[in-house]
């Protein structure tokens, strides 16, 4: 988004009748036609160029001062459309600008007297100290000095407007220029009984513009608000910290609020001041570290920043942590904005919930949304994205983080705007329209989510105010290991209050269907790669990091009380015992479960890649690697994940990990996800895999599409496996015994796990009911004629439901024709027996005819 550039032509006055003010007419009278007949204030020695109307801070120097008027001028809205091209000497003068105010930081100035306005008594001076801290930005209760206040003798006014040449007080029946104190002060005592409802008038070397003084409003921000905020129990926190466009007080604003309590002031920054702040000095709020501003007239669109004086006086200008939208990167500062979707998707968000996840099918199409079509914006994704993962049959799909981050290689996973999905494809509303379009396909959507970590970036939340406040105080606990980031400290409860609300905030105002928590395991363990002497121990001598797991389980049991049919999977590589236990459930080693519904399973996914990654003569030697999964299959609820992290990095491909030539290569593709499909445990996998991309992906291109082009010589080899992914989601959703008893014993047997020597396994998944479907994989390049199975007692015959061999597939087809009759021959510890061929490379899914 490019700043926005303000008129140049100041609107002609208005023309209204005065009335006097009940209480001082004849006070309100005289300093109305005083004022009137008032020169313009000198002008500063350093005053820049003024605003157009509606800005807020300084434009060209192309004209003079107009001569006060004795009527108010129209309050405008307007806002700059793009940044202005300042002149000569006021580009000169804008520049120079921040080192006066850095030094000014570094050595409080000497106060610079000017002229008085006519007609309006001197107000007593500022203290010096108060009015260096205020040039400074380091004064914490600015509304204190600033605006109108009730004092012996009437209402004294005072205004902070760099670069301004006049400030007039306008109200009902009153129009009074202040005195030009100098660096932007302006101030004056006007004998009235009460402070009135008034406007400012301020004048720029070529225009003058009507506002409403921000000094007069009180906090917008409630007590219950504060009180939550200190207790770390704001569980809608977005509600109230960031930018908050609102009516207060019977105006249109926007409210800015941030949390920063080592600051020594902080100060609103932005494109309706030309990005100097000095004017705009937040107040705090008691003991909360929250500090507040509500600005007038400040609208949707605007790009700002908070300005924050640290605690040795120097300065950062920070993008905001709440910040609801974000620049496009690589810019960064923060957008002003609100939620005007209107969803449509009621039907699913009253349904998804009516059975649970672990008991229901779900297939996860993991998608990376700036490279899968490359250049598309969410709302042209909302045209292709759900009709292609419906016609693939997948449940849902999984998301990359999209949250905004800097830099697009790190795939969303190093976050600076946990608040903010990405602008790279379109504002928020618009990431709804997607949500709200793949609901409406019947897609489900998953996101990942990184509570993990955060970079270092100066602009984001790294020593945010000054210290470390998002990350752990001691630099050891705080330096990720792997990354090059920041850990948060999870032990303070607004950063806990922060990463909780912030889980909340995606189910609730994009209705997002679940988190895929990324990488639980470096934050459960305080020595995750770290090496002895770079870690202490936990208050009982252990190495588990406590404060990560109480926040898991704060984050879990909200996330569940107040989104009904939300599950939380985590991206844990460890052993943790109770990763999907409920977390008032104590297990053997002392910890109540962590709360999530899903975990992937990563001990599966290495072992069996590790196994077809082999030539077919050496797999006999790593035939268990195919069959330990099930030692501790109902240990967790699980998801086979296939993802991202298995296809970058000189990991190859799905399809190029297999041995052999490409036949070969496709063949072992087919039948290592028809495995998969029938494994117990629900299903993911990455964008391209579908149609046996043979690249390793990039976000910088994306899937190679080309392979499904009918112009390419062997795009019927890449459609045959994309034929057989819809066909195997297809499948699996009609059949609950693939998905009802995921995560109990009852809904899986072993027919054969010990044919190391044939490359064969078979197995028997069962539904509530009873009913079976048997599969069987064989992952050798040989037909094996008349192989004997032992089958469960009770059907009269077998029917082949899918072969990976299909020739529709890509594959020989070696099929089954004719239904397979059970023989009274027992085998494999059953009753009854059949035989079948086996395909070359292939795996075959029977059930009762």
């Amino acid at each position: 988004m490019t700043a926005r550039k303000p008129s140049r032509k100041a609107p002609a006055p208005a023309t209204s009748t005065s009335e006097a003010t009940p209480g001082a007419p004849a006070a309100a009278a005289a300093a109305a036609s005083a004022s009137a007949s008032a020169a313009a204030s000198a002008e500063h020695a350093d005053a820049a160029a003024g605003p157009a109307t509606g800005t807020l801070g300084p434009l060209e120097a192309s004209a003079p001062a107009p001569e006060p008027v004795t009527t108010p001028m129209p309050a405008t809205d307007a806002a700059p459309s793009v940044a202005p091209t300042p002149s000569p000497a006021a580009a000169s003068t804008s520049a120079a600008a921040p080192v006066k105010r850095a030094k000014r930081a570094a050595a409080p100035p000497r106060p610079r007297r000017a002229g008085g306005g006519q007609g309006v008594r001197p107000a007593r001076p500022l203290d010096d100290g108060d009015r260096a801290r205020l040039l400074a930005g380091e004064h914490h209760a600015p509304h204190d000095l600033l605006g109108a206040h009730q004092i012996r003798g009437g209402v004294a006014f005072r205004v902070l407007r760099p670069f301004a040449r006049t400030v007039t007080v306008l109200a009902k029946g009153l129009r009074a220029q202040l005195h030009d104190d100098g660096d932007g002060f302006f101030s004056g005592l006007l004998p009235m009984p009460a402070v009135p409802e008034y406007q400012l008038l301020v004048g720029y070397p070529d225009n003058e513009i009507e506002i409403h003084d921000p000094y007069r409003f009180l906090p917008a921000l409630g007590d219950l608000d504060l009180h939550l905020i200190g207790e770390g129990r704001h569980e809608e926190l977005w509600t109230a910290l960031g930018a908050r466009p609102m009516e207060h007080q019977g105006v249109t604003g926007t409210r800015f609020t941030v949390w920063a309590p080592n600051a020594r002031g902080v100060r609103v920054s932005g494109d309706f001041n030309y990005w100097d702040g000095t004017g705009f000095p937040m107040r705090s709020l008691g003991s909360t570290g929250v500090w507040e501003l509500f600005l007038p007239a400040i609208g949707e669109g605007a790009l700002y920043k908070f300005d924050i004086c640290r605690p040795d006086g120097t300065h950062t200008l920070r993008a905001d942590p709440m910040a609801r939208q974000a620049e496009v990167p690589p810019a960064n500062a923060s957008v002003v904005t609100a939620a005007h979707h209107v969803w449509r998707d009621q039907e699913w968000m009253a349904r998804r919930g009516d059975v649970p996840v672990h008991e229901a099918p779900l297939s996860v199409y993991e998608v990376h949304l700036p490279s899968w079509r490359p250049g598309l914006t969410y709302r042209q994704l909302a045209e292709q994205l759900p009709a292609y993962v419906r016609d693939l049959g997948f449940t849902h799909v999984e998301l990359m983080p999209v949250s905004e981050h800097p830099f697009g290689g790190s795939w969303g996973y190093q976050v600076t705007g946990f608040y903010a999905p990405t602008s790279r494809m379109g504002p928020p509303d618009d990431f709804r329209f997607l949500v709200d379009a793949l609901h409406r396909a019947g897609i489900g959507v998953l996101v990942d989510w990184v509570p993990a970590h955060f970079p270092r970036d100066e602009w984001a939340l790294a020593e945010f105010d000054g210290r470390p406040l998002y990350e752990h105080s001691d630099p050891q606990r705080a330096a990720h290991p792997d990354w090059g980031t920041l850990e948060f400290d999870y032990g303070r409860t607004e950063v806990r209050n922060f990463l909780v609300s912030n889980a909340t905030y995606w189910c609730e105002e994009f209705h997002i269907d679940g988190l895929r928590v990324d990488a639980v395991a470096s934050m459960l363990y305080l020595d995750y790669s770290r090496e002895e002497g770079e870690w202490s121990p936990n208050e009982h001598g252990g190495r588990e990091n406590l404060d990560a797991v109480a926040f898991l389980q704060e984050m879990n049991a909200t996330v569940y009380r107040r989104s009904p049919g939300v599950v939380t999977i985590a991206e844990e590589s460890t052993a943790w015992d109770g990763v999907t236990r409920a977390t008032h459930h104590v297990g053997p080693g002392g910890f109540g479960g962590l709360g999530f519904g899903l975990k992937w399973n990563m001990g599966w996914m290495h072992d069996s890649l590790e196994y077809v990654s082999k030539e077919p003569v050496h797999r006999k030697y790593h035939h268990n690697e195919m069959t330990f999964s099930m030692v501790y299959a109902y240990s967790e609820n699980y998801v086979l994940p296939i993802s991202h992290d298995e296809v970058v990095h000189g990991k190859r491909s799905l399809v190029s990990k297999m041995p052999g030539d490409w036949w070969q290569q496709r063949a072992n593709h087919r039948a290592y996800l028809g495995f998969m499909w029938a494994h117990p445990g629900k299903k993911l996998l990455f964008m391209g895999q579908e149609f046996a991309q043979g690249a390793e992906w990039s976000e910088g291109h994306g899937p190679d599409w080309w392979l499904l082009d009918p112009s390419y010589a062997a795009e019927s080899d890449h459609r045959g496996v994309r034929t057989l992914v819809s066909d195997l989601n297809t499948v699996y959703g009609s059949t609950p015994s693939l998905w009802q008893r995921d995560t109990v014993p009852e809904g899986f047997a072993w027919v054969e796990g010990h044919a190391a020597e044939d490359n064969v396994f078979a197995f028997v998944r069962y539904d509530g009911d009873g009913s079976p479907l048997i599969a069987v994989s064989h992952f050798s390049p040989v037909v094996r004629h008349d192989y004997r199975i032992g089958v469960p007692d009770g059907p009269a015959s077998w029917v082949e439901v899918l072969n990976t061999d299909a020739g529709r597939y890509g594959g020989g087809d070696v099929r089954n024709e004719e239904p397979l009759k059970p023989e009274a021959v027992p085998f494999h510890g059953r009753e009854a027996s059949v035989t079948l061929t086996l395909p070359p490379l292939a795996t075959v899914w029977l059930r009762p005819a």
